[in-house]
C-alpha cells in the first residue's frame, strides 16, 4: 500500500533538505578558510614568474609591499623543496636571501665578516624541510637521548619550544605555515624520533594547509615558464 504524503509532509522534507544544503555551503566555507587570509590573497596578487627544468620549478613572487620570496617544487612530488625571502641590504646594497625551508643557499662571494668567524663542529644545526604531508626540523650535533628532550606547543607565542632536562640545549621552532592561515599548534601533531646524534621533529600538516598546498600547486600551474632566467631569481 502507497502511503499518500500530505502538505506537511511535504514542507517538512523541504525544510529538512534545505538544513542539509545549508550544512553542506557552511561546511565549504570552513573547508576553504584559507582562502580569506592575508597570505593567501598576497601569494595570488603577487607578480609571479615561473623557471622550470625537468625536475624543479622555481616560483620568483614581488609581493605589493616591495617583498621578494623565491619557492622551488619538485616536479614529480609537486612537493615544496624550498622557500627563501629576500633580506634589504646594508645602506642600499644587495640584499641576502633568507632560507624558510630547505638547505641553505650557498654564497657565491664571502661574507668578509663571517672569514674571521669559525663555527664549532659540535654547534647544533637546525634544517628545515617540507614533505607532503609533514612539516620537518632535523637538529643536528644532539648526542643526547630521545628521552631528554621536552618538545611542546606553544600557543601564546605561535612557537614549537625544544628543551632539556640536562639544561644544555633551548630552541624556539616557528612555524609560519600555520601561523599565516591562523591555526593554532595542536600538540598531538608533533611527533619526535633522535638517531646519530640528529634530533628530528616531524609536525603532520592540519587538513587545511594541505588543501591550500594543493590548490596552490594548482594555481603554479597556470603560470607559463620563461626561457630567460631574471638576475633576481638566480637565489644560487
Amino acid at each position: 500500500m502507497k502511503r499518500k504524503f500530505c502538505v506537511i509532509d511535504k514542507i517538512e522534507s523541504r525544510e529538512q533538505n534545505f538544513d542539509k544544503l545549508k550544512d553542506f555551503l557552511s561546511k565549504g566555507d570552513v573547508e576553504k578558510m584559507y582562502r580569506k587570509t592575508i597570505w593567501y590573497n598576497s601569494l595570488l596578487n603577487a607578480e609571479k614568474t615561473c623557471l622550470k627544468d625537468e625536475k624543479i620549478k622555481k616560483i620568483h613572487y614581488k609581493f605589493e609591499d616591495g617583498r621578494e620570496m623565491v619557492e622551488e617544487y619538485n616536479v614529480d612530488t609537486k612537493v615544496l623543496l624550498r622557500r627563501a625571502w629576500k633580506m634589504k641590504g646594508k645602506l642600499g646594497g644587495e640584499g641576502k636571501w633568507s632560507v624558510e625551508i630547505g638547505d641553505p643557499i650557498p654564497e657565491t662571494t664571502p661574507n668578509a665578516d663571517a672569514i674571521s668567524i669559525v663555527e664549532s663542529k659540535d654547534q647544533p644545526v637546525v634544517l628545515k624541510r617540507n614533505t607532503r604531508i609533514n612539516i620537518e626540523w632535523r637538529i643536528r650535533n644532539l648526542p643526547y637521548p630521545i628521552e631528554t628532550y621536552s618538545i611542546k606547543a606553544q600557543n601564546d607565542q605561535k612557537l614549537i619550544i625544544i628543551s632539556t632536562s640536562n639544561k644544555k640545549y633551548y630552541k624556539k621552532l616557528e612555524v609560519p605555515e600555520l601561523v599565516r592561515l591562523g591555526l593554532s599548534i595542536d600538540q598531538m601533531h608533533i611527533d619526535a624520533t633522535h638517531k646519530y646524534n640528529t634530533l628530528i621533529i616531524t609536525y603532520k600538516k592540519p587538513q587545511q594547509l594541505l588543501d591550500m598546498e594543493r590548490e596552490w600547486y594548482a594555481e603554479l600551474d597556470k603560470i607559463k615558464p620563461i626561457k630567460d632566467i631574471p638576475n633576481e631569481c638566480q637565489t644560487q
